[in-house]
């Protein structure tokens, strides 16, 4: 059954971005490509991908860019952006969720393990937007959380959040006051990914902090962290 969710391959090596697209392709989704960072950012705005998959280390603009590029657009505030790379250090990892990716996946590819971790991703997103029990806007202090269009509001300021930090934002201001432990958060938010570790929630943590102010999420130190409200 042909399936109508949208795909971006962003990366300079042809055999990669032909292997990936194959394997896509065969598994009903529709496949766009691009050769760098900057022609990914063009391609991404005319075709509004549902996953985008960039390599890190492109000619012209890399992946880090990129995403922080389209991550600052509201349209691609509900876009996921996986990253593909041969590079192991954790500076690649970091820099990737600091701009705003969902996940990371290493080179070499194993055609096998991609598709299953593209199709849950895809999955629970579909499984996210038919949930009846989530409430789609949480007013909380002096913020607004809109679920619906991936938006904080405080005030008369409006606040654009990649899917991750939004995610993690609604679920410490579900239950004001509540510690969550970093093990909670990780199975929450990122669930059984395999490379992201607690550096990555501080990371979200911060880049929050950053957007709306430092008075809303406080650690707990040694356990995690909490939405405070007096």
């Amino acid at each position: 059954m042909a399936n109508k969710q949208k795909i971006l391959v962003v990366d300079d090596e042809s055999d990669i971005v032909e292997l990936i697209s194959y394997n896509l392709t065969k598994e009903g989704y529709q496949v766009f490509t691009a050769s760098n960072g900057k022609e990914g950012v063009r391609i991404a705005k005319e075709v509004y991908p549902d996953l985008i998959i960039l390599d890190v280390m492109m000619p012209e603009m890399d992946g880090i860019e990129a995403c922080r590029i389209m991550r600052s657009l509201p349209e691609f505030k509900q876009t996921f952006m996986v990253f593909l790379t041969a590079r192991s250090e954790e500076y690649s990892e970091i820099a990737g969720f600091h701009v705003g990716a969902d996940d990371y996946i290493a080179k070499p590819i194993k055609p096998r393990a991609l598709m299953s971790r593209i199709n849950a991703i895809l999955r629970r997103n579909a499984g996210e937007a038919i949930d009846e029990h989530v409430v789609d806007k949480l007013e909380i202090s002096d913020l607004v959380i809109d679920r619906d269009s991936f938006l904080v509001f405080r005030g008369q300021e409006r606040h654009v959040l990649a899917k991750k930090e939004f995610e993690l934002l609604y679920l410490l201001a579900s239950k004001p006051n509540k510690v969550f432990t970093r093990e909670q958060i990780l199975k929450a938010i990122w669930e059984d990914s395999v490379v992201v570790t607690n550096r990555t929630i501080d990371v979200h943590i911060r880049k929050l902090r950053e957007k709306i102010g430092d008075g809303y999420v406080a650690t707990v130190k040694g356990v995690g962290y909490k939405f405070e409200l007096d």
